[in-house]
């Protein structure tokens, strides 16, 4: 939901920031790549308890991530590095709650849980559409920086991102946290699917009848 309105205002740093790399020589694929390795150090700090440290390569994660797709855009985009980009996206998406899992299972585990099943629809809904928008040319105004065009909803990429942020600074409340963004994804998904499956029984109308 904040994502049209975050992006313009990160996208100017971040091509300052991709023009700089750019001129180093680093492709946007070891980018992705090196984001995701830092993300993925969040897993055993957050199992332990180290909740600032692993915001640090939370937020180093999702600096990358936006920094790739920039520098991408500026020097060749290609559909195989906006698939790594996506799949490391949502891999590390539930790695993160993995984390909090095992940081206090007898009371975070099946929050978590629940937490991954409610991520699981908006992935499911997000890269469904994606297909089916690429088939039948359904491209949304908004989210033109991303390499899949999809629907949008309540629970986003910056929501995402606050979500993480507030568990590890009030990692006690990660169950009121988790259960609370569960029921936004829950509900993101049901609005994709109904407004995804009538765009494109729409579309699928208009090539019987063009």
């Amino acid at each position: 939901m904040l994502d049209k309105w975050t992006a313009p205002l990160t996208q100017p740093p971040l091509k300052k920031l991709a023009s700089a790399v750019l001129r180093l020589g680093v492709s946007a694929n070891q980018v992705t790549i090196t984001g995701f390795l830092l993300g993925m150090i969040a897993i055993p700090l957050l199992s332990q308890g180290y909740y600032f440290l692993a915001l640090l390569t939370i937020l180093a994660n999702r600096i990358l991530d936006g920094l790739d797709g920039t520098l991408a855009r500026m020097s060749t985009p290609s559909d195989a590095g906006g698939f790594l980009d996506i799949t490391l996206d949502f891999v590390f998406y539930s790695g993160v709650v993995l984390g909090f899992a095992l940081a206090l299972p007898e009371k975070n585990a099946l929050a978590a849980c629940t937490l991954i099943f409610s991520f699981m629809g908006t992935g499911a809904s997000f890269l469904a559409y994606a297909v089916m928008a690429e088939r039948h040319q359904l491209k949304p105004p908004h989210h033109q920086h991303k390499s899949l065009y999809y629907l949008g909803g309540l629970a986003e990429g910056t929501e995402t991102i606050i979500l993480f942020v507030l568990c590890c600074l009030l990692p006690d409340y990660f169950v009121q946290l988790a259960y609370g963004f569960s029921a936004i994804c829950i509900w993101t998904t049901i609005l994709r699917v109904w407004g995804g499956y009538r765009a494109i029984v729409q579309a699928e109308e208009q090539t019987r009848t063009s």
